[in-house]
């Protein structure tokens, strides 16, 4: 099963982008820690589109979502035209050192590969593509 969304490329569009999410999860009777894990990914995620992707212009975004109820699992792709950025690339923060003593940014997406069990980024057709997958 796949359905997808497009919204604007901004905060206020994270909660309907969730509910989206939450719904095809609940159907296929995901388990409530991994849709609070999908929750916290969607939020690093999508904000991470909105902050970034497009600048001061604005833009939309598109969160695909894949439903693999053999599996049981989810893919869920997200989808910005803005300039090219691989997050997977920044290396991982040294979560050993206090808080102070770590650079700014990077612990979003550190949780979100830690969290999820594949994070996967292409750019392809002058589009950014993010794929993260939850198994349950």
């Amino acid at each position: 099963m796949e359905k997808e969304i497009t919204l604007p490329a901004e905060i206020d569009s994270i909660p309907v982008i969730t509910d989206f999410v939450n719904e095809i999860l609940e159907a296929a009777d995901c388990p409530m820690k991994a849709e609070t894990q999908i929750d916290i990914a969607i939020d690093e995620l999508f904000s991470n589109i909105a902050y970034y992707a497009y600048g001061e212009e604005k833009g939309m975004a598109t969160v695909k979502v894949e439903l693999d109820e053999a599996a049981p699992s989810v893919s869920i792709t997200f989808i910005d035209s803005g300039a090219p950025y691989n997050p997977l690339e920044k290396a991982d923060p040294d979560v050993t050192l206090a808080a102070e003593d770590r650079g700014i940014g990077g612990l979003g997406i550190f949780i979100v590969k830690k969290s999820m069990n594949e994070v996967n980024y292409e750019y392809c057709g002058e589009q950014n593509r993010l794929t993260i997958t939850k198994k349950w």
